[in-house]
């Protein structure tokens, strides 16, 4: 119930629809500032960049090659972006950018159905200044997209469950689940369904609601579920026998279990992550829940004020926001390899805790004490962003104008040992890019990096892989061959591929250096042609 001391303009008095823009504008405000980070940004916009330069919009291609190590939800939205927008930095991000509002609206409508206006505002408001959301909002990769699909799944669970408990209509929020469900799954993969399945599970059978487990088992739900994300599986199969092995038994539980790959960190890893990139919010919620143990009897007295069923209500939120958080939290502590955007949708239920221990704390002054809150912490979403556009060097884009012209001009591009995921889309360019490396290294196949993604892709496509990964045994043939070449490659490589020290790089970056090799010039100091 909206508070009748509360101003007309608060957030508290506006449609439903109205918040939906304002957040929508938030999220997406700065989405334009920041080049590309590397390697996610870059490679998963290519992918994207990709569907619109093939016209093949049913296989995920990276360079040319069959790249599943993701389903195509991410891909899909992001070239229609692209396609309606252009290759600007937003639309690169707008897919992230809607999966945050997915998982905001998914909160705030829920808590505004089953525990009114006000808190469900101060939920959305606590979730969307958090710098970890707004941060994850604007970069382009599948972990927003994710968490905003788990999101919608629990936020629509739950009020099925509540509103079958109220009497009121529920199937098409429970049939809506399944279709969130299946989005998850072509969002990320299996983490798409089974953590909104466990959190829900887990939330019924504690609050004593077994037996409501066995009504939202339902058959048109899973029929809306198999037609939202068995298609895309299924068509991959039939074009690629091994993609079910590669897809589910590879990339989820082999990878999941086990310790070889990239981010290894303690199981602990979440927690202070979590505490810093939520400031100013964690503090203030364990200082308003610290004062509210001391006013115990009046918050409850309040709840009781409110209504029977509004208190048991608001009391079924707060369970299962805390094991929604917990759920999430340690599904991802469990695996050695960790990488903060996996806790993205633990950030909902945070919010929502926030909140509520807020309102309970300070009731007479909870719109004074989350509008002074959020104004800080939208400051802080604002110069962090700002910050990584200061300090985050990594980008190729400064290369773009150097490079471009010798393209138009004919000189073939070649990456050497790595790939440099942002180039691509900047260049727009047209077509896959060698990268020579020693593709036949026997343990390339054991390290979780760029040249594994490439190697990978290119089991996929044998008939393509040799004209994109090139031996490292015909690198002088390259050389001979043309008479220019324009080399992209990390500083180091002039250790293992000498003639490149031959000439000074045209242009040096932070992580890449541009070389434009002149054949001419490299016979005359020593290269031997045939």
């Amino acid at each position: 119930m909206t508070h009748a001391s509360e101003p007309k303009w608060s957030i508290s008095r506006w449609p439903a629809w109205g918040v939906a823009l304002l957040l929508m504008v938030w999220l997406v405000c700065t989405a334009w500032w920041r080049p590309l980070a590397v390697p996610d940004e870059g490679r998963y916009a290519g992918v994207a960049w990709e569907m619109i330069r093939s016209g093949d919009w049913l296989t995920p291609t990276l360079n040319g090659l069959p790249f599943f190590h993701k389903p195509p939800l991410f891909y899909w939205l992001t070239a229609l972006s692209l396609k309606a927008f252009g290759l600007s930095l937003w639309a690169a991000r707008l897919a992230s950018v809607l999966g945050a509002w997915l998982g905001v609206m998914g909160l705030y409508l829920l808590v505004r159905q089953w525990a009114g206006p006000r808190l469900a505002g101060w939920s959305a408001l606590a979730l969307v200044t958090q710098p970890f959301y707004f941060g994850g909002a604007q970069y382009a990769n599948l972990d927003m997209l994710v968490a905003g699909c788990i999101s919608a799944t629990v936020a629509l669970g739950a009020h099925a469950v509540l509103a079958r408990e109220a009497g009121r209509p529920y199937r098409l929020a429970l049939w809506a689940t399944y279709g969130a469900a299946g989005l998850g799954l072509l969002a990320k993969g299996l983490i798409g369904l089974v953590l909104p399945a466990a959190v829900l599970g887990l939330w019924l059978l504690l609050t004593g609601r077994w037996r409501a487990i066995f009504a939202m088992l339902s058959v048109p739900g899973v029929l809306v579920f198999g037609l939202v994300a068995a298609p895309w599986f299924l068509a991959m199969q039939r074009l690629y026998p091994d993609f079910f092995h590669y897809f589910f038994v590879y990339q989820h539980f082999q990878r999941f279990t086990q310790t070889g790959f990239n981010n290894m960190h303690a199981w602990w890893y979440y927690l202070p992550l979590m505490a810093g990139l939520t400031l100013p919010w964690m503090p203030a919620w364990l200082l308003a829940a610290w004062g509210a143990r001391g006013k115990s009897g009046a918050s409850s007295a309040r709840e009781v004020g409110q209504s029977g069923q509004a208190s048991d209500q608001r009391v079924s939120l707060r369970h299962l926001a805390w094991i929604w958080m917990g759920v999430i939290l340690v599904f991802f502590s469990i695996p050695a390899s960790k990488l903060p955007g996996y806790i993205l949708p633990a950030l909902p239920p945070l919010a929502f805790l926030v909140a509520d221990a807020l309102e309970r704390r300070w009731p007479a002054f909870a719109s004074l004490v989350p509008r002074a809150l959020g104004g800080l912490a939208a400051v802080l979403c604002v110069v962090l962003i700002g910050a990584a556009v200061q300090y985050d060097k990594q980008s190729a884009r400064p290369v773009v104008p150097v490079l471009q012209p010798l393209l138009k001009q004919g000189v073939p591009l070649v990456y050497v040992n790595e790939f440099v995921y942002d180039l691509p889309f900047y260049l727009a360019q047209p077509g896959p890019i060698p990268v020579i490396s020693n593709w036949d290294d026997p343990d390339l196949p054991k390290h979780d990096n760029d040249r594994k993604e490439l190697f990978d892709a290119g089991e996929f496509n044998p008939k393509l892989a040799p004209q994109v990964l090139i031996p490292k045994a015909q690198w002088q043939t390259w050389l001979c061959t043309h008479p220019r070449l324009a080399v992209m490659a990390a500083h180091d490589v002039v250790k293992t591929y000498p003639e490149l020290a031959w000439q000074p790089p045209v242009m040096t970056l932070k992580l890449w250096s541009l070389w434009v090799l002149d054949r001419d010039d490299l016979l005359v100091k020593g290269l031997h042609c045939p």
